[in-house]
């Protein structure tokens, strides 16, 4: 499918689509917040259903705003001669300590505050923040699709796992979180090149998530507490590739029948961490993941599955509808969930920056 939309408009609706899923799962903070799933359904049949919900009555969470200064830290840094993970590390702390600004009416998150205003006390240049046992949330992974789109090659690997786990570890320094971003930003680059089957991306996660257990050694920053607290991460999803029956990589994934709002709405509890389904770093991007897989190409069973939930749905939304837009474009998609969106024209001159900064050199130093 990918082969025949052009990778201009898969990176623009990347951008896009991502803000639309964060604006329509979030709805003021009226459905993210809401926790009977049913509800938010009957709420989205009363209004006429997805092709009738108007981006321009949805305002963006703290989602995309952050997504937005991680893209943006990134064009700026990439336009330098040789730019570097430390010139770009302090460009994303100016980056989320400016957007913060921007937070009325977003619900930014707890971790991401309280990261910040410690980063806005520390000294010039020094952006490193302790190691947080319980900082295992989602809001690492939710601002980290644009990396996939800044390195979306396999030589490039090694370049996405190092801007994945730094740009979350200054707000999020757990692996829980920043797993889910490498997860985010990965399965973004996987779309992009559209060589590898859905299905089997996440037995390429599994793979790419011994090389980020490497890197974090060769780091050498907090070693031993990240790596004792390394398996819940692992361990969850490789429960849930192995209840899809793709642990392996190979097939159609497996879903139960029937598999309707209540039973999601269960599943998506179970594999949460306390009940609340893609609040952390490990099951934002596993619900994002199992919504992708069920839906295809189709965006409003995307929707249904990944923006309309009882749980975090702004965030599995933004993530699963990031993937969904650098595979299949704008195929099929209302224009009214995402013509008169907030912050589109930002959104879409990112994509465009960030697709021509692809093959571009990075230095992890």
């Amino acid at each position: 499918m990918s082969d025949h939309i052009p990778l201009k408009e898969r990176y623009e609706a990347s951008m896009v689509l991502s803000g639309a899923g964060d604006a329509l799962g979030y709805n003021h903070g009226d459905w993210e917040f809401e926790k009977d799933g049913e509800d938010i359904h009957r709420q989205v049949t009363a209004r006429g259903g997805l092709a009738s919900l108007d981006a321009k009555d949805f305002p963006l969470s703290d989602d995309t705003v952050m997504h937005l200064a991680t893209a943006d830290a990134l064009i700026e840094v990439g336009k330098k001669v040789n730019p570097s993970l430390s010139d770009l590390c302090r460009t994303l702390v100016k980056k989320y300590i400016d957007c913060m600004r921007d937070m009325d009416g977003r619900a930014p998150g707890i971790t991401c505050m309280s990261s910040i205003n410690l980063l806005q006390t520390k000294a010039d240049g020094d952006y490193r923040i302790p190691f947080n046992r319980v900082g295992g949330g989602c809001g690492a992974a939710m601002r980290a699709m644009c990396i996939g789109l800044r390195f979306p090659d396999p030589e490039q690997e090694c370049h996405l796992i190092a801007v994945s786990v730094e740009s979350s570890r200054l707000t999020h320094h757990n692996p829980t979180a920043y797993l889910g971003a490498v997860a985010a930003a990965l399965f973004t680059a996987y779309a992009v090149r559209g060589t590898l089957a859905v299905e089997a991306w996440g037995l390429g996660l599994m793979e790419v998530l011994e090389k980020t257990k490497q890197y974090i050694r060769e780091a050498g920053h907090c070693v031993n507490e990240n790596l004792s607290n390394w398996d819940y991460f692992e361990d969850a999803w490789r429960t849930y590739l192995t209840e899809r029956h793709i642990l392996d990589g190979k097939g159609k994934a497996c879903f139960p029948e029937p598999y309707g709002v209540k039973e999601r709405e269960k599943f998506y509890r179970s594999v949460a961490f306390r009940g609340v389904g893609g609040a952390s770093g490990h099951d934002a991007p596993m619900i994002a993941y199992d919504a992708l897989l069920s839906a295809g190409d189709s965006w409003e069973k995307l929707a249904d599955h990944g923006f309309f939930h009882g749980g975090d749905s702004d965030s599995t939304a933004v993530i699963a509808a990031a993937w969904w837009g650098a595979i299949y474009g704008f195929k099929g998609v209302p224009k009214l969930n995402y013509k008169r969106l907030e912050y589109r024209a930002r959104l879409t001159e990112a994509a465009q920056k960030l697709l021509q900064l692809r093959s571009q050199p990075f230095n992890e130093k």
